[in-house]
């Protein structure tokens, strides 16, 4: 990969602003509405479960891929990948600004 491909990548910030449980995946996930500001509000499918409720994500700040293609989870149509750390019991960690940034700005 150079770094030309890393710039076609457009990672934003964002806030999640719903959380719905998903019980028709295979490994368990929400489904999430995150505003990105002058980009809209998009959908996204993420594997949170293990870390987080509901109620605790809602006004979080998340890093998402924003110009990947869509992808079909179960019925829903994911439009953001949102970023998080793997652990090693399939725990995920979101990646987050550390700070209060405004929505939709990208990361460089």
């Amino acid at each position: 990969m150079t770094s030309n491909n890393f710039q076609n990548i457009e990672i934003r910030v964002g806030k999640i602003i719903t959380v719905k449980e998903f019980p028709q995946t295979i490994k368990p996930a929400y489904k999430l509405w995150i505003d990105f500001g002058k980009l809209g509000i998009k959908k996204s499918s993420a594997g949170l479960t293990k870390l987080y409720i509901p109620q605790d994500l809602v006004g979080k700040l998340i890093l998402a891929v924003t110009n990947l293609p869509l992808r079909q989870v179960a019925n829903f149509m994911s439009e953001v990948l949102v970023l998080g750390v793997v652990m090693e019991h399939g725990e995920v960690a979101l990646i987050q600004p550390d700070r209060d940034v405004p929505i939709g700005l990208r990361i460089l």
